[in-house]
Parts: C-alpha cells; sequence; structure tokens
C-alpha cells in the first residue's frame, strides 16, 4: 500500500466522519475542516494521475 493509498482511505474515513457528523452530531466547523482536507487529499490523488 503506498501512500497516495494510504491518503484514499483517509480521506474516505473522513468524509464518512463528516456525513455522520453532518446527519447526527452537526459539529459544525470541525466537521467542514474535515471535509476540506478529504476533497484536498482526492484533489491530490486525482492529479497525480491515479484512479480513486
Amino acid at each position: 500500500m503506498g501512500l497516495l493509498d494510504l491518503l484514499f482511505v483517509v480521506a474516505a474515513i473522513l468524509i464518512i466522519l463528516w456525513l455522520l457528523g453532518f446527519v447526527f452530531f452537526n459539529l459544525g466547523t470541525i466537521i467542514w475542516v474535515l471535509l476540506v482536507i478529504a476533497v484536498i487529499i482526492i484533489l491530490v490523488r486525482l492529479l497525480s494521475g491515479r484512479r480513486i
């Protein structure tokens, strides 16, 4: 498992946590920060030429 694979797994986990937080807990700013981090990781993976 390469570094980008690991980053993709982390991004997926962050998106799931964001969805759970948004639906159940509504934690506000922390959830949006997690979402932004997950999106950035996915963009880095896409720009590096690897499939999601």
